[in-house]
């Protein structure tokens, strides 16, 4: 699912989610909580925009409450620069875990993406970084999956 999917205004609710319920939800908020609700793990494709998250992503994460507690989750940041988003992995981490996510130790670094991805996310197979992209990415799907299945099987009580 990609963002867009979900039609979210600007937060607005008197309610902090975490600690009350919001009310008076739109389709689209309801839509989005139920799509985390629903889910047992994450992984989170984000670029970095002046050396964090983008506010879109922000925003939806301000509706967020119990929906996601104890659900493991796995940052991917890109860049068109050769730092690979690694400064909006960092800024990411403290919103996740404030959410009580399980955010996974080692975020993917997608560095230079004009170069090594086509617009439309597809690696570039012959790119000077795709044999390393292509393994990080195997890797970190392959530990999700045992994180989401792991705590799925043996819920956190």
């Amino acid at each position: 699912m990609r963002l867009e999917d979900f039609p979210l205004d600007f937060y607005h609710h008197d309610e902090t989610p975490l600690s009350n319920p919001i009310t008076d939800l739109k389709s689209g908020e309801q839509k989005w909580l139920d799509h985390l609700k629903d889910n047992d793990g994450f992984v989170i494709l984000t670029p970095e925009y002046d050396h964090a998250i983008p506010g879109v992503l922000k925003n939806a994460l301000d509706y967020v409450g119990p929906e996601v507690d104890h659900k493991p989750i796995q940052i991917v940041t890109y860049s068109y620069y050769s730092d690979g988003g690694m400064l909006a992995a960092e800024s990411f981490v403290e919103i996740l875990q404030m959410l009580k996510m399980i955010v996974l130790p080692t975020p993917v670094l997608l560095w230079n993406a004009n170069d090594n991805f086509t617009k439309d996310g597809q690696l570039i197979t012959d790119a000077a970084n795709s044999d390393h992209f292509e393994q990080r990415l195997q890797e970190a799907f392959h530990e999700i999956g045992f994180y989401t299945k792991l705590l799925h099987d043996n819920p956190f009580k």
